[in-house]
């Protein structure tokens, strides 16, 4: 009995610890109507720095939060933003497409958005540097904050679109620079990949780029495969590139 009692309290004690360590979740909405976030932050110690997650042309799904989510259970405080307002989420790409270019076609609400986000972070005690991460279409958007001189920490980019019709000016980046590219991508050819990396240099930006051979689109998504057979769109998820890619972003988030 004695024995039965003591087992019971380890596993209870296991519980509460488990419990306790769960990220707290809060809903955030932005002033002047701009938008609504997700904010996680972790339980029992102060975030080390501060993490933007930025979602794919889906729009604010489980999927980002959920990334944002693992951040905080890293001990990083995460601000999943709502990029498209409205509380948006597509789930044909059809819908995607739309929310995207009317998103892009108001650049200057989506600035204001990023940055309100970039706000929330830095009002927390103790976090003193803020990152941006994003996939796909938030990919994209990390870089051109980036290419635009915000003063970030550093930007990851996972399957984004890497082309841009106004590139970096020389010493404009402040932030260092995460890509993780498929190789198999036809969403980011080649060519797009090489002259990213010229203009990364011709810029003088920190760049870190992993390219993995026979990846498709969207290779961090687990629903990614099913997504593709569904729409027939050339995406798939690869665990391999997902851990690496996501161990690349926590060293680059750890080295500051």
């Amino acid at each position: 009995m004695k024995r039965l009692r003591f087992v019971f309290v380890l596993l209870a004690a296991a519980c509460t610890s488990a419990l306790n360590a769960a990220p707290k979740e809060q809903a955030i909405e932005f002033a002047n109507g701009l938008g609504s976030a997700v904010l996680y932050t972790p339980r029992g110690s102060k975030a080390r720095s501060g993490v933007i997650v930025i979602h794919e042309w889906w729009g604010l799904n489980d999927y980002a939060r959920g990334r944002a989510r693992q951040l905080a259970e890293e001990g990083y405080a995460a601000i999943a933003v709502d990029m498209y307002g409205h509380g948006k989420v597509a789930s044909h790409p059809e819908d995607a497409t739309a929310f995207m270019q009317a998103a892009l076609a108001e650049p200057e609400k989506m600035n204001a958005r990023f940055n309100a986000a970039k706000a929330e972070l830095l009002k927390l005690k103790k976090v003193e540097q803020v990152f941006a991460i994003g996939y796909c279409f938030g990919g994209a958007v990390v870089l051109n904050q980036a290419r635009m001189g915000n003063d970030l920490a550093g930007v990851a980019s996972f399957h984004g679109s890497l082309g841009t019709e106004q590139p970096a000016e020389k010493g404009a980046i402040k932030a260092k620079v995460l890509v993780a590219t498929g190789g198999a991508d036809p969403m980011v050819p080649p060519k797009q990949v090489g002259d990213f990396v010229t203009e990364m240099g011709q810029a003088g930006a920190r760049l870190e780029l992993l390219s993995f051979p026979g990846v498709l689109h969207s290779f961090t998504n687990p629903g990614a495969t099913a997504k593709g057979k569904e729409t027939g769109l050339p995406v798939a998820y690869d665990a391999a590139a997902d851990k690496a890619s996501w161990n690349a972003l926590l060293r680059f988030l750890k080295d500051g």
